[in-house]
């Protein structure tokens, strides 16, 4: 089952079972899946990729983990819980993030195979990286794993 139709059959659920929070959270899921997809067609894209969509969620995880922090220094743990609840619904839907030593193993790889020797091919690194473990790897947490394999 394809990450639309879990979107579905969670709202479904979650209507059914009366959890307004979830509910809502899906559906700001699928708004954003909607605006996804109408910013990608004029590439002619008419519904985007699974891995397209496990990177709007991982930056809609990260904009609420920002407002977070943010909200913490306003003290106002109201809108912290709610941002917290947020990132829990859609983390279900998000792939297990890759570890350390697996980022690892994946960092080399993307060297060896894109034949890289300086800081100057992180590029082509940070591409192939994304291109094959786009949904698993944090990139900006890669970056700095590249940028330390590359310069020595």
């Amino acid at each position: 089952m394809g990450l639309r139709e879990q979107f579905t059959e969670a709202m479904k659920a979650s209507m059914k079972a009366g959890n307004a929070a979830t509910t809502s959270t899906i559906r700001l899921i699928i708004a954003e899946l909607k605006k996804v997809d109408i910013e990608a067609r004029p590439k002619g894209i008419e519904r985007v990729e699974d891995g397209e969509i496990v990177a709007m969620m991982r930056r809609m995880v990260k904009s609420r983990r920002e407002s977070i922090e943010l909200y913490r220094q306003g003290n106002r743990q109201d809108l912290v819980d709610k941002e917290a609840a947020e990132i829990m619904v859609i983390e279900r839907f998000l792939p297990p993030e890759m570890d350390e030593a697996g980022m690892q193993a994946a960092v080399r790889a993307a060297v060896a195979e894109t034949g890289a020797v300086s800081v100057k091919d992180m590029g082509k690194v940070m591409a192939a990286l994304k291109a094959k473990h786009g949904g698993t790897l944090d990139m900006a947490k890669a970056g700095p794993v590249v940028k330390a394999a590359l310069a020595g």
